[in-house]
């Protein structure tokens, strides 16, 4: 197993940035799918994380697939207002483009996909919604799916998450982010009427999960617009020994 830590100039980010790769080359015992193409995986951390695996051992030896984990801070995975915030640009566009390059992974999106939990969650499906070019799997792991809980917040108001400014540097403009890009709901929409590839999703929430409403509110969305997803709901809080259990069921579900 190779474990990479690369540095490099980011334009997203006007600023040096680093970004993790797991390859697992050195394989010693054989790996049905050892003979195919390697998958990759980006793999997204959640709010106040940073880059780290947190698929279980053995599961990239056993899919042959790489992963791919960039440090967003608590972007939300999206182009923030401030110059230097681009982050949904780092990891759809400038990220994917440097592992092509450098590794020569991630080059159709069959063979590529996207999974995070919590903000990362958030932001596997919209950033795979928004470049279904590139993600043609997504899975969404107790998705911090906030956009209509933060819609219409005003300046003096916060949360126990954080401040109007946060959001507000996050996501634009408040009064219109359910109406916008910046909303997964919107991006799924516009690519069903489009008529344009669908990545395949998957979403799983705990039952005990403060963010269980919002996940299952996505849910009855796609089912409404008639887009294909699988949901699954299990005994869980928002913790990483759910985040381990669903992940292993999202792996073979993406590359099995």
């Amino acid at each position: 197993m190779a474990y990479f830590k690369v540095e490099y100039f980011s334009e997203a980010l006007h600023r040096r940035t680093t970004f993790d790769v797991l390859i697992p080359n050195d394989l010693r015992e054989p790996s049905e799918y050892g003979d195919r193409p390697m998958k990759t995986l980006f793999l997204l951390h959640g709010y106040t994380g940073n880059a780290e695996n947190w698929v279980p051992a053995g599961l990239p030896e056993k899919y042959n697939f790489a992963i791919v984990m960039p440090s967003a801070e608590n972007s939300f995975y999206l182009n923030g207002l401030s110059t230097g915030h681009a982050f949904q640009d780092l990891v759809g566009v400038e990220l994917v483009e440097y592992v092509r390059k450098t590794f020569g992974l991630a080059k159709r999106p069959e063979d590529t996909g996207i999974a995070g939990l919590s903000m990362g969650g958030f932001g596997a499906l919209h950033t795979g919604l928004a470049y279904p070019e590139t993600f043609g799997m997504i899975g969404a792991l107790s998705s911090a799916l906030i956009v209509h809980g933060i819609a219409h917040m005003k300046p003096e108001d916060e949360n126990p998450v954080a401040n109007y400014a946060y959001y507000h540097e996050c996501f634009g403009d408040l009064e219109t982010v359910e109406e916008r890009d910046v909303n997964p709901e919107v991006l799924a929409k516009k690519l069903k009427e489009a008529g344009g590839p669908m990545p395949k999703i998957y979403m799983a929430c705990g039952t005990e999960d403060g963010l269980l409403e919002p996940n299952r509110q996505m849910h009855r969305f796609l089912e409404a617009e008639g887009i294909e997803h699988e949901y699954h709901e299990g005994p869980g809080v928002h913790d990483m020994v759910f985040w381990h259990e669903y992940i292993a069921k999202v792996i073979p579900w993406m590359f099995g």
